[in-house]
Formats: C-alpha cells, structure tokens, sequence
C-alpha cells in the first residue's frame, strides 16, 4: 500500500520559512519522480517542484530561488524548504509520487502565510 505523509506545514508571517516533509512508504522511491503540488481556495492545484531520480529539477515560475526540493532515496524523503514565503504562497501543499502510469498523492498539509 502506498503511503505519502507530509508534514511541517503551519502559520507564519510573510518573510518567514518553512520546510516541508514527505514519508513515502509503499513505492520503489528511488526510481520515482517526487514532486510538490499546492492548491489554493478556490484555485487548481499546481505545480510547485519536482526532482526526478536522476536529481533533475523543475521549479514553478513563482518559487524559483525561494523554494528548493529535495531528496533522501535511503530515507524515501522528499523536502521542500521554503524561504521568504508570501502570502500569495497560501494553500494546500501536497507530496506526490510518479513513475510510468501511476501516479500518488498525500493528503496534503496547510500552508498560511500572513501579512
């Protein structure tokens, strides 16, 4: 059964950081493609990062040189470290897993950033 749990989401003020975890259990990780999805009310979830196996990343126009992805193959982890959050950066942030067809997501974390 494959398992994706995020955590480290929570409240800050606008400037602020976090850093963002996702366990993955249940999935051959080291060949997955890992990525980080957001959704804000109202809005489609979108893309936010995503580091291929190979250690490749692709970053969303909004976070580059905010955000950095990253990942522990022996840990199956993936992090998001972000940094001088916005309040635009206000959604739900949710972990995913790809590889070929099949594709898996966490059942997300809550992100606000204040003014």
């Amino acid at each position: 059964q494959v398992q994706l749990v995020e955590s480290g989401g929570g409240l800050v003020q606008a400037g602020g950081s976090l850093r963002l975890s996702c366990a993955a259990s249940g999935i051959i990780f080291s060949i997955n493609t890992m990525g980080w999805y957001r959704q804000a009310p109202g809005k489609q979830r979108e893309l936010v990062a995503t580091i291929t196996r190979g250690g490749s990343i692709n970053y969303a126009d909004a976070v580059k040189g905010r955000f950095t992805i990253s990942r522990d193959n022996a840990k199956k982890m993936v992090y998001l470290q972000m940094n001088s959050l916005k309040p635009e950066d206000t959604a739900v942030y949710y972990c995913n897993s790809h590889y070929s067809l099949a594709d898996y997501w966490g059942q997300g974390t809550q992100v606000t950033v204040s003014l």
